[in-house]
Parts: C-alpha cells; structure tokens; sequence
C-alpha cells in the first residue's frame, strides 16, 4: 500500500507517524484495502495534505467520513470527482454560497481548487468500506486528525475553522481560540439544512472577512 504525504506534513507530524496506535490503525487500512472495496483510492488518501500544503493553511473545514458510493469520495471532505452527481450536503454547500457570495452553482462537485488557495477539507475518518458509512470510525483516524487540528492551531496564527454540525463542533476543544477564527454553524445536510441551522451563516463571505482583517488573500471560492 502507497501512502504518501507532502513533505511540509510530514516534517511537522514526524513524531505521530511513529507512535503505536498509528502503526496499528495503518495495519487495520491496509488489510481493509487488501480484503475490501474501500474509498477513497488508496493514492488519494491523503489528497487533503498532498493538495495544501502545510505553510499555506488559512482555513479548515472539518468533515466527518469520506462518501461510501463508488466513484464519490477523492479524499477532500464534502468534495466529489468531476462528474459526479452532488451529494445533498455539497448541493447545500453550493446553495449558500449562491445566496451569500452571488457565486453561480458549478457543474462540477471537485472542490480542489478551494485546496490550492489554502482550504484544508479535512475528514476526521479519511477512508470508509464501500456502501458502509463509518466503518473506519474509531479505528485510530480520529486520533490522527485530531492530532493534526492541535499541530495547526499550536504551529500557526489566525487560521478560520469552519464547524459545521455538532461533530465539528466538539472539535473546538482542540483549537486555541485566542490565536484563531472559528466560525460554526449547522451542518449542510438536509435534515439540518431545512431546519433552518445552515442557510444563511453566511460562512464563506465572514471567512473572507476574516481573512482580510489580517492581511490575507481572500478565498475564491468560485467553481466551474
């Protein structure tokens, strides 16, 4: 099994890479890739790290499981491949930023070029069992990207953390909020959509905001 992880990554999480629990946990991803279909690719695990580098993180959205249907999940929370058809929570996604921004809603669900500016689109669980949502939870994922919010929020200064829907929210804890933004709301899912906890947080035109306050590059957060 192939994982690789940009080296900005792998210099500041060096000392994690070598503990027990992940070696453990790694055994138990390669023998679920090697007995089952799973997802993402197994070269688009890490693609979150590989698309944004480590120094250029200014703003981190925090999901929960990678899409569990065929040809859905490429390693970026709520992002699909090019083609795919947009899975609820992503159509929301698009449908805030219509009404906030003006941004006309995209043909395609890849939401790589966020990555490239410097939007970390972080799974907790950064793979799953085909067709079994949460299979890979509570494996020793979690503990890794929690470790990764803490390398983040320790190592850098005003990064914007958007905590979408009450898993993300619990991640608070791991964020020092005197050096950092955070911005929560509830999730884009359907259920938490239409109950009125997500339209209207207006997230990405604040994030913008915020980023500008400091003398950051605004995100652009526009697709094709």
């Amino acid at each position: 099994m192939n994982l690789k992880i940009d080296k900005s990554w792998e210099n500041c999480l060096e000392t994690e890479f070598e503990k027990p629990y992940f070696k453990d946990f790694m055994t138990f991803v390669k023998h679920e890739y090697k007995n089952h279909e799973c997802f993402p690719p197994e070269l688009e695990i890490f693609n979150a790290f590989n698309y944004c580098d480590f120094n250029d993180v200014k703003v981190v959205i925090i999901g929960q499981d990678p899409y569990h249907d065929v040809g859905q999940a490429n390693g970026l929370c709520f992002s699909v491949n090019d083609g795919v058809k947009h899975p609820p929570s992503l159509v929301n996604i698009f449908k805030e930023l219509e009404t906030d921004l003006g941004i006309p809603y995209p043909k395609s669900g890849n939401l790589m070029p966020w990555t490239k500016q410097g939007v970390l689109l972080l799974n907790a669980t950064l793979t799953v069992r085909a067709h079994q949502a949460g299979s890979h939870q509570k494996q020793g994922w979690e503990t890794f990207t929690d470790a990764i919010i803490k390398t983040i929020s320790k190592e850098k200064q005003d990064v914007v953390f958007l905590l979408w829907g009450g898993f993300a929210k619990k991640k608070i804890k791991l964020i020092d909020t005197n050096k950092h933004i955070v911005l929560e709301s509830g999730h884009p899912s359907p259920l938490s959509a239409n109950r009125g906890y997500w339209f209207g947080n207006k997230h990405f035109s604040k994030t913008n905001f915020q980023l500008e306050l400091v003398g950051q590059n605004p995100i652009d957060w526009a697709l094709k």
